[in-house]
């Protein structure tokens, strides 16, 4: 079996699974936000539940519309609140303490190697880098999952991404996934597991694979998931108590395809819109795409390292006068560690917005919002047609440093680096 089928035949209570099986999990945690938890505690109440499997292993994270932005945003935290104070929910997080919900789950230590794990969100993906099985599923799922910490899946296959060598300067694991998904295309992992072994991944820091496995999703893929080494059990050691398992493949693990990486190969790469597939690295960029806003934070690299990475790059410089840059900590730690590290000053004196924790402009909720024919830079998922705001504006994915460059620079282009 891979590592997910072995996660998936522990949950489900069975010696083993083959792809294509449909199965009953346990499930370890379940995860909403502030958009999806409202219609799932509607589902909930409408299926006539009066109980939670377990107060302790569901997690609402009010993120998304955070601070309240309008009326509905707060009537909809209103009824999460609500729901959490009824049933005793431990891991509820609201203005204040909470953050980004991918980024805010792994640093609570909420997720651990081997579990299972839900969220009302696609990128849930994210918790593979850690060796969990998570995926996204709808509001009716979470519903089900919080009365009754049992979800159903078809079990999927696999790719197996083999990593080799080290990554170059100025580039992290925002340009390995971006160029797995330029390679391989948007519903190039439909439905299957994509799972990352190799001695290059040894290579990769904890932060870079937290953003490998939550843009597993952009490549159609069920779940992204990393074997786990001394670096996961380096990451876990303070953040989690609980026994786990870390599994890992079988020899004779049937797969799919297995498509070799080499990270010493990877260049700085950019996707263009309106896919995250539709990628070209730096090099390749051969006119200035002028850009109107970067934005560096989200649930994919709003981590401190990012912050650091981002900051490196503005120390001492000014973003280009017709740039609006805005940073986004993904997490209150996250902020706190920019004002004690000096990264808050160097964004500010750089011209730069630092915002409280929020997904905000990454749908295109707020905290940055594209008026008509305009283009971001951005560290976030995603940037399909509107994705940031109006219709006709573009928004081009891209690592940390790279949007800082691009920021100084006021384009995108293959020399923001000289």
């Amino acid at each position: 079996m891979t590592i997910t089928q072995k996660i998936l035949a522990k949950a489900a209570g069975l010696e083993s699974v083959r792809a294509g099986q449909l199965i009953k999990a346990k499930l370890d945690m379940v995860l909403g936000n502030d958009i999806t938890s409202p219609v799932a505690i509607n589902e909930f109440n409408k299926a006539g539940f009066t109980s939670v499997f377990d107060n302790t292993r569901i997690s609402l994270v009010m993120d998304h519309f955070t601070p309240n932005k309008d009326i509905k945003a707060a009537g909809l935290t209103k009824q999460c609140r609500a729901f959490a104070g009824k049933y005793d929910i431990t891991n509820f997080f609201d203005v204040g303490d909470m953050g980004i919900e991918h980024a805010l789950l792994p640093e609570k230590g909420l997720v651990a190697p081997g579990e299972c794990v839900i969220g009302a969100d696609s990128h849930t993906c994210t918790y593979g880098a850690l060796g969990a099985f998570s995926t996204g599923v709808g509001s009716t799922d979470m519903a089900m999952g919080m009365a009754t910490g049992i979800a159903w899946f078809k079990v999927p296959s696999a790719i197996k991404f083999v990593l080799a060598g080290k990554l170059p300067p100025h580039t992290s694991g925002k340009d390995v996934i971006l160029h797995i998904i330029g390679k391989i295309g948007v519903d190039g992992a439909l439905y299957r597991s994509m799972e990352f072994t190799g001695e290059g991944v040894h290579s990769l820091t904890m932060d870079d694979r937290l953003t490998i496995a939550n843009m597993a999703i952009e490549a159609g893929a069920k779940n992204g998931i990393f074997e786990v080494d001394d670096i996961t059990r380096e990451y876990l050691k303070d953040r989690v108590s609980r026994p786990y398992t870390g599994f890992t493949a079988d020899g004779d693990s049937d797969y799919d395809e297995i498509i070799n990486i080499d990270l010493s190969a990877i260049r700085p790469t950019v996707a263009f819109p309106h896919l995250p597939g539709n990628t070209r690295t730096l090099d390749e960029i051969t006119e200035k795409v002028t850009i109107d806003q970067a934005v560096i934070g989200s649930c994919t690299n709003g981590r401190i390292s990012d912050m650091r990475k981002a900051a490196a790059i503005l120390n001492g410089k000014r973003v280009a006068k017709n740039v609006r840059c805005i940073v986004i900590p993904a997490t209150q730690q996250v902020y706190l560690d920019c004002i004690r590290e000096g990264l808050a000053e160097i964004f500010i004196n750089a011209g730069c917005a630092l915002s409280t924790p929020t997904c905000g402009p990454c749908l295109g909720g707020h905290m940055g919002i594209l008026a008509e024919g305009e283009r971001a830079v951005s560290t976030t998922n995603r940037n399909f047609v509107g994705r940031m705001g109006h219709p006709t504006s573009e928004v081009y994915l891209a690592s940390p440093e790279t949007a800082a460059a691009a920021a100084i620079a006021g384009y995108i282009g293959n020399d923001i680096f000289d």
